[in-house]
């Protein structure tokens, strides 16, 4: 493991309901940047107020891990490490 083995995360929310320009295209580039962080997947998602980008280092859950994530009742989440719903 070396000093890029963690994924890359980048976003933007802002308070103003309604588009800001170019934010979308800001945080496509901003996570093109941070391709040597996570190599092996990379995602975007955006709404009215807020884009997440994320490059992803798989290393468990090969298949569906990709990010950002988002739950049948629309909220949506990236990060890096692991979620263990236990109860």
């Amino acid at each position: 493991m070396g000093d890029s083995d963690l994924c890359g995360i980048a976003g933007l929310v802002w308070s103003d309901k309604g588009r800001v320009d170019g934010a979308p295209a800001s945080v496509r580039a901003m996570t093109a940047e941070l391709s040597h962080r996570g190599p092996d997947a990379d995602g975007f998602w955006h709404c009215d107020n807020a884009a997440f980008g994320h490059r992803r280092l798989s290393i468990i859950d090969l298949t569906t891990g990709d990010q950002p994530m988002q739950s049948p009742t629309g909220m949506v989440v990236t990060y890096n490490g692991e979620i263990y719903n236990f109860v």
